[in-house]
């Protein structure tokens, strides 16, 4: 039996807006999204209303072309409510579309029309994959988990509790954690600014994140 085709992904990233959360380790997220759209050469990111509101950029694969076809999200909201924009993007992206446009016109965003989201032969639904900080794992570190608990990141709770029983992935990205377990010292630790070594380590996991979202898309995750 010949392999599957890989699915389509749509890859969100959360964490919290620029400029006040500029550079910040709740960001990890967001710079590992950037950095994916640099080695792969990508659009910049635009406003997709479409989309939830968030930024995106899409891959040569998702308009028909051959390659992955993954769409990247940037959630644009407060990491806490991250929900209501990541279940936007999903239901307008797995419907192949966006608003009905207004009367007499024609769906387009980005310069993409309606009949780019569901290229033939590509499955309709795809998988949603969140990328996401990691207080839990040492800077730099790596991890995939396909469903679980938020384990206290409010950001993924948000999520779990707009999409309901929708399954997502899940790519943590770690940033270390303090010392101390208190809520005020957590709180001040993940809202910090990245020293330029902790983000050259962040964003360095970029390669490791494509190959996960590889494996993701031919369902070897």
């Amino acid at each position: 039996m010949p392999p599957r085709p890989p699915v389509p992904l749509l890859v969100a990233s959360i964490g919290n807006p620029t400029p006040a959360y500029r550079n910040t380790l709740h960001s990890a997220g967001h710079h590992v999204l950037a950095e994916i759209r640099a080695l792969l050469r990508l659009t910049d990111f635009q406003p997709s209303p479409a989309l939830g509101g968030g930024l995106v950029t899409r891959t040569a694969g998702s308009r028909g072309n051959v390659g992955d076809d993954w769409t990247l999200w940037q959630s644009e909201s407060l990491m806490n409510v991250s929900g209501t924009g990541v279940k936007k993007a999903l239901n307008a992206w797995r419907q192949g579309r966006g608003p009905a446009p207004a009367r007499g016109g024609t769906f387009s965003w980005m310069g993409w029309s309606r009949e780019d989201f569901k290229p033939e032969g590509k499955p309709k639904d795809g998988e949603l994959v969140v990328v996401h900080d990691e207080l839990e794992l040492d800077l730099g570190r790596v991890r995939v988990r396909r469903g679980g608990s938020a384990r206290g990141h409010n950001g993924l709770r948000s999520i779990m509790t707009a999409v309901g029983n929708t399954p997502f992935i899940r790519i943590g990205i770690g940033i270390g954690r303090p010392a101390s377990r208190e809520p005020n010292a957590v709180a001040e630790y993940v809202l910090r600014r990245m020293t330029p070594r902790e983000k050259k380590i962040i964003e360095g996991t970029a390669d490791e994140v494509i190959e996960l979202l590889r494996d993701i898309a031919e369902g070897k995750r």
